[in-house]
């Protein structure tokens, strides 16, 4: 496909959990949660030309690490919803991937969110259809919240959304040190510090923040100061450089908050000016040459991102 190609594109931008509570483990092995999510304004984008077969290729920066195009997700989430729609309209997808894959920033589920949004545009489905939905939720936990992508909190198992919120813009330097974080791995070594401890509190700082109104960023700041990622520490103690990326956010003097996104081993720092987060970029980048580093805005609506926004400042992909 070439630059001027018209065939129905989709923004998947990447997603990042601003907090993220494990609560307790249910019956079906599952855990419920809560998550504080935005949304960043880079990700990936997917186009979809119209067809009788269903298929899928892939090619960007990233596009190697999402294994094969069968096991995509934006195929799982677009046969879901034909199994609803036997008529459903569908056709060949073409990803092109600029986010780092198995590194908590969403990117799989986001792409099957867009891969529904084309889907429904072209069979004009509403964005509300409770097809997409139940389609979202048999693709992955995090499809639903994806499916419109604003600033959210998600509880349950990921079905459970609040309705967006009002967030300040939040100047953004996402890291990825290039190691796959496995999410079973992090939720194995969570059971395993959490074997035989006190039940911990479900009260959650920022959630109670967000849901009381608009806050400033100095607001927001403390109430994420207050709040946690309970997959950060158990993501620390068995992939080290996952640590290495934090104390890196950490040293530099104008990143007012760092944390591991989801369950990781992207972690986010956030500044109050958009300069000192280019600059944040830039400075990483020079001393890392390895990492994924990319200056972003977290927390406005996917539909003000810019679909063509290039990566930002990245290193290249180790």
């Amino acid at each position: 496909m070439t630059a001027g190609s018209t065939e129905p594109f989709e923004f998947a931008p990447a997603k990042i959990n601003l907090t993220l509570r494990i609560l307790r483990k249910r019956p079906d092995g599952y855990h419920d949660l809560e998550s504080l999510v935005v949304f960043a304004d880079i990700g990936d984008a997917l186009r979809l030309v119209p067809g009788p077969s269903l298929g899928l290729d892939v090619d960007g920066p990233t596009g190697i690490q999402a294994g094969p195009a069968d096991n995509n997700l934006v195929l799982k989430a677009t046969r879901a919803l034909q199994s609803q729609m036997s008529e459903l309209r569908a056709g060949h997808f073409h990803l092109t991937k600029s986010t780092p894959v198995a590194a908590g920033l969403g990117g799989g589920s986001s792409d099957a969110a867009a891969a529904l949004r084309l889907v429904a545009r072209l069979n004009n489905l509403p964005p509300q259809d409770h097809r997409m939905v139940i389609a979202a939720r048999a693709s992955g936990a995090d499809v639903p919240v994806c499916l419109d992508p604003q600033p959210r909190i998600m509880r349950g198992i990921g079905d459970v959304l609040s309705a967006p919120f009002q967030l300040p813009a939040l100047h953004a330097v996402l890291v990825n040190p290039g190691v796959p974080v496995p999410t079973g791995a992090v939720f194995g070594a969570l059971a395993a510090a959490r074997s035989g401890a006190t039940p911990f509190a479900e009260d959650d700082a920022a959630s109670r923040c967000v849901e009381a109104g608009k806050p400033s960023f100095s607001t927001l700041i403390g109430a994420l100061e207050s709040s946690s990622n309970d997959l950060e520490a158990p993501a620390l103690s068995l992939f080290p450089a996952v640590g290495e990326t934090l104390a890196s956010l950490r040293t530099i003097a104008s990143c007012r908050f760092a944390r591991m996104s989801g369950s990781g081993g992207t972690c986010f720092g956030l500044f109050e000016a958009a300069d000192d987060a280019r600059d944040a970029a830039a400075r990483l980048a020079r001393e890392h040459p390895g990492w994924w580093v990319c200056a972003t805005i977290l927390g406005s609506s996917f539909r003000d991102a810019r679909a063509t926004r290039g990566p930002g400042i990245q290193s290249e992909v180790s």
